[in-house]
């Protein structure tokens, strides 16, 4: 069955302009809303309809988009942008199937597309019994055709998607970015960290090998990126602030005084949040400085094996601790959260009470993850965009999605 697909936003990379060519090739009809200059920089001269207006009124011109175009498909780049909310709400309504991509839930080599929405809006069941019954029925996948997407590639792509937003007052009056910083402070942050990097990395080295050498007990938090969606609309904290504040105080209250607790920042934090100055504020009056550690860098997997326990918001970093064995503790809710896999009380009794994982049930889960969720790509180099357009070209064109052909 031929069908009529509608792209909206997607990342700022070439993808979805070669994904949709691989859709027309294939003999169906193609059809793109540009919202910015980015998108119509990346979409290059195919045709597209820019919309000009406020978000407010996005509903009905794709309500209007959906009817005069008999669109049966809308794809699109993570489902919590203002941009994308109406679309993902009323696409259902009006009968169409919604694809939305995101960065994988394992990585690297892998990246999400799911049907109506991912993250907290995944249709994933959300029964451990299910999982296990699920997984067991399905082999190993096979390893993915392994890339390497270096971070210069990504920037030179987010730099140009911005560069090309510079028309935006004057051809797309009524576009708000999603993101929370704009890009040149963005841009001026990760300058002035990387510049700081540099001159630590060493260090951080010598300080996560020493904890790792000791055999002293620690826990571990990631942190996480303050405009990820997974915080901004998927938790109930505002900032990794306040995540780092709530969790000290828990620390401190009920953590065994033997624990030391290593907090390590994002790789792609801006730095426009000193994560360093609020945990020593914290520590001093927790009366924690000798029990916290902060690293800016460091090897992550290695830090995650030998942590006695992993306490996360919603990053995947909570599943690569689960494939490794160690007790994780969530403080939201991602699709790994599960009895089983996640410890389940409060995080007052984790730091005791660290449950590891079963990884009987943990095998099935990825299993059923990897084959309903993720697909084999990238969004930034050439390798992973061609390895994402092959397969999620099947992905998109096949009547059920792989969820709903397992279940």
């Amino acid at each position: 069955m031929k069908r009529s697909f509608l792209f909206l936003q997607g990342p700022c990379t070439p993808f979805f302009g070669r994904l949709a060519d691989r859709l027309a090739a294939d003999g169906h009809a193609v059809h793109r809303v540009n919202f910015c200059g980015g998108d119509a920089f990346y979409w290059g001269l195919r045709p597209a309809w820019n919309f000009r207006g406020d978000v407010a009124g996005l509903r009905d011109f794709l309500d209007e988009t959906y009817r005069r175009h008999g669109i049966t498909d809308q794809v699109l780049f993570g489902d919590q942008r203002p941009v994308h909310k109406p679309a993902a709400d009323h696409g259902e309504v009006c009968g169409l199937r919604t694809h939305v991509f995101e960065e994988g839930y394992f990585r690297p080599h892998w990246v999400t597309l799911e049907r109506e929405g991912v993250n907290g809006h995944s249709l994933l069941p959300r029964n451990p019994d299910w999982f296990a019954e699920a997984g067991r029925k399905l082999g190993e996948p096979e390893a993915p055709i392994t890339f390497r997407s270096s971070l210069r590639v990504r920037a030179f792509h987010d730099v140009v998607y911005h560069v090309a937003g510079l028309v935006n007052p004057v051809l797309f009056r009524g576009y708000h970015n999603h993101a929370q910083v704009i890009a040149p402070l963005g841009y001026a942050g990760y300058l002035r960290r990387f510049a700081r990097l540099r001159q630590i990395r060493d260090a951080d080295a010598a300080t996560a090998a020493e904890l790792i050498d000791s055999g002293k007990p620690f826990f571990f938090l990631p942190l996480q990126l303050n405009s990820d969606a997974q915080i901004r609309d998927h938790s109930r904290f505002a900032h990794m602030g306040e995540v780092i504040e709530y969790l000290l105080e828990s620390f401190a209250r009920h953590a065994p005084t033997a624990c030391r607790l290593v907090i390590k920042n994002h790789p792609l934090d801006m730095g426009l949040m000193n994560f360093r100055r609020i945990i020593r504020a914290c520590s001093r009056r927790l009366d924690l400085s000798r029990r916290v550690v902060y690293l800016e860098d460091g090897d992550l997997n290695s830090l995650v094996a030998r942590a006695v326990g992993v306490v996360t918001v919603n990053s995947t970093v909570g599943m690569v601790a689960l494939g490794l064995g160690r007790p994780t503790h969530t403080l939201s809710d991602p699709i790994y959260n599960l009895p089983g896999l996640t410890f389940q009380g409060n995080v007052d009794n984790f730091w005791t009470q660290p449950e590891p994982p079963d990884m009987n049930l943990f095998g099935c889960f990825r299993r059923v993850v990897l084959r309903t969720a993720q697909i084999n790509g990238g969004f930034y180099c050439a390798r992973g965009i061609a390895l994402a357009v092959e397969n999620g070209a099947r992905v998109l064109t096949a009547e059920r999605s792989p969820l709903e052909s397992l279940l």
